[in-house]
This record gives C-alpha cells, sequence and structure tokens, in this order.
C-alpha cells in the first residue's frame, strides 16, 4: 500500500468513528443546541493528523486499531476544542476554520465556549469509559491517558497558549517561541505518538526514538504554518492568511526570514526521519508522513 493510500484509510477510520460516536450523542441528547455546536466544529473537516498519527503508531506494532481508537478520537477532540476556544474574540478572533465561519460565528461566544468545554470533557468521559472496560489492558491506557492529560493542560497546549497570549504585540527570544510552539502545538502531537507506544508495550528506547521523533515534527508543524501564513492563500487554508503579522505574534519567519524558516524546516524533517532507524522498515508510514506535513499546503 502506498503513503496516500494508507493516509486516507486511516483517516476514514477516525472520521467514521467520530461521525458514529456523534451521532450517538445527538440520538441521546436530541435538539440540543450544545451537542449540534460541538458536531459542527468536530465534523467540520481537517486533517486528523494527532488521530492518524495515533493509529499508525499502533499499526506500527501490529496492535488492534480499536483498542487505540479512543485515543484517537480524545486527542482529536481535544485537538478541536482548543481550535473552538482559539477562534474566539478574545484569542486569535478568527471567522473561518477548515473553510467554514468559526463556531462563535454560528452559534455565538458563549455557545462556542461551552461546546469547546464540553468537548474537552467529552474526551476524558470516552477514556475514562474506556479505561473502566480494559481489564487487564486498564494500567497501560490509564498510563497512556495521563500522558494525553498532561499534554493537553497547564504544562502543555494551555501552557504554550499563554505564552502566545502574553508575547502578542512584542518580540520575543527564540527559545521563549521554541518553548511556546513544544507545548501549544508539539505536547499534543507528542501524546498522539506517544500514548499508543506506551499502551502497546513498547521499549524505553523505542519510546524515546518516538519522543525525538514526535518532537522533530511538532517543531516541523508550526514552521510549516507560520511558512503557510505568509505564502499559503485563505481559498488553501480554509481561514485567513496574514493573521500572525496583524496580531504582531512573533513566529519563524518573522524571526528568522521565510528562506532561514525553509532550511529549518528541511533539517528538522530530515532529523525526524533519522530517529525512526530502530524501527526499520516498519517505520515506512512515520517516515512519510513527516515529508506530507513538510510540504503540505493547508
Amino acid at each position: 500500500m502506498n503513503f496516500k493510500e494508507e493516509l486516507t484509510g486511516l483517516t476514514a477510520l477516525v472520521d467514521n468513528y467520530l461521525k458514529d460516536y456523534f451521532e450517538r450523542l445527538v440520538s441521546e441528547v436530541p435538539e440540543t443546541t450544545l451537542i449540534e455546536s460541538m458536531q459542527y466544529s468536530m465534523m467540520a473537516g481537517g486533517k486528523r493528523i494527532r488521530p492518524v498519527l495515533t493509529l499508525a503508531v499502533a499499526k506500527m506494532m501490529s496492535a488492534d486499531l480499536s483498542e487505540v481508537m479512543p485515543f484517537a478520537a480524545a486527542i482529536e477532540m481535544i485537538h478541536t476544542y482548543s481550535l473552538i476556544h482559539d477562534d474566539l474574540p478574545a484569542m486569535d478572533n478568527d471567522d473561518y476554520r477548515r473553510g467554514k465561519l468559526t463556531n462563535h460565528k454560528v452559534y455565538g461566544e458563549a455557545m462556542a465556549i461551552l461546546a469547546g468545554d464540553a468537548l474537552l470533557n467529552e474526551a476524558f468521559n470516552l477514556l475514562f469509559k474506556t479505561a473502566s472496560e480494559a481489564g487487564e489492558k486498564m494500567e497501560m491506557f490509564v498510563k497512556s491517558s495521563c500522558v494525553i492529560a498532561g499534554a493537553a493542560g497547564k504544562d502543555g497546549m494551555i501552557a504554550g497558549q499563554v505564552i502566545d497570549m502574553e508575547s502578542e504585540g512584542r518580540q520575543i527570544p527564540e527559545e521563549t517561541l521554541k518553548t511556546m510552539h513544544r507545548k501549544k502545538t508539539g505536547a499534543l502531537i507528542m501524546a498522539s505518538i506517544i500514548a499508543p507506544a506506551i499502551f502497546t508495550g513498547m521499549s524505553d528506547d523505542e519510546i524515546k526514538a518516538l519522543s525525538e521523533y514526535a518532537d522533530c515534527i511538532g517543531v516541523a508543524f508550526q514552521i510549516r504554518d507560520d511558512i503557510l501564513d505568509v505564502e499559503g492563500t485563505s481559498e488553501e487554508l480554509g481561514k485567513s492568511t496574514g493573521s500572525d503579522a496583524k496580531n504582531k505574534k512573533t513566529t519563524y519567519v518573522s524571526l528568522y526570514g521565510l528562506d532561514e524558516a525553509k532550511r529549518m524546516l528541511r533539517d528538522v524533517m530530515q532529523k525526524a526521519v533519522g530517529t525512526l532507524s530502530v524501527f526499520g522498515e516498519k517505520a515506512w508510514f512515520l517516515r512519510e508522513i513527516a515529508g506530507y506535513i513538510a510540504e503540505r499546503r493547508d
């Protein structure tokens, strides 16, 4: 199977699981604006890179994908809640996301906040429920879930958003920029990869290699985002471009220039691929998706 076919297949697994999950929520609580608002953002498209990474790591270890799907779905719920809140007027004040009106533009600010809150809680509801039914695998499932919780919270994604907000309108040093993105963008990507690695019983050396890979992927994802904010179009990205400059945010492009940012992207992707040598050929998809992240247009 080639990369495009594998990516399409894994993405479809995630989409179908989420579609069924939220259709069940709608049937359980019909005619509820909150569920409609949650579903609107969850099913608005998106690349599903984080949950795809989760499934890819599990598949590399010949694991049952149905056992790690709750991790994948929970991570995508957490990611989507963060986007809903990120788009709010108090944050980035964006009108479009994934080619559609942002949640608060459709349902209002109050409902968008509540929908984001509900998605975060639903993610942990799913993890706790699955853990309670995991039998002899409960301990490993809980350990993996703790990785996800840590990535989403005060030491991870939220901490990165705080640095982002407090840095708006002023130039920040390189180290602060890297810390911000390792937390805001990289933490959840790291969890997407490490949670299934722990659950499938990888060795310490294998987890260390994947941690280095995930760190590189997180940095690359953000550098590419910064480049696309300058070079991309709103049609490609499904959202407004130039928002970083408008909000006077420090980015890899503003700090280093466009050409240097592109060079940094190439370097970090080469490093990412190099970290996977311990896995041999079975890590082929992780190598390919690194290139996909570096070259994406949306």
